[in-house]
């Protein structure tokens, strides 16, 4: 199985080839450093990047919406009530080669 783990924005993905994922919402190009490739047996591993390797990703959606987060705020004996309500932002990614 071939796999590898990049990092983009401060999170960490394992992706594999024909997989799609959800990132943060980006509204250029999708940077990335790649930390390490499995292939079968071999495994490389960088430190703390593999500069030689690549993995061709394509951004699939710009702009997918998450599931609504709500927050709500009490305080008892106060009358103190608050409701906070979100969609986060997310792009699908497509892996298309690891190499």
């Amino acid at each position: 199985m071939k796999y590898a783990v990049i990092r983009s924005q401060g999170h960490q993905y394992r992706v594999e080839e024909g997989q799609d994922f959800l990132v943060p919402k980006s509204d250029s190009e999708l940077k990335y450093d790649v930390l390490l490739i499995v292939n079968d047996e071999k495994v490389e591993v960088g430190a703390p990047t593999l500069k030689a390797s690549s993995v061709s990703l394509t951004i699939t959606e710009p702009i997918v919406k998450g599931e609504k987060i709500q927050v709500f705020k009490y305080k008892a004996k106060s009358r103190y009530r608050k409701h906070i309500g979100s969609r986060p932002q997310f792009s699908r990614v497509h892996v298309e080669k690891i190499g």
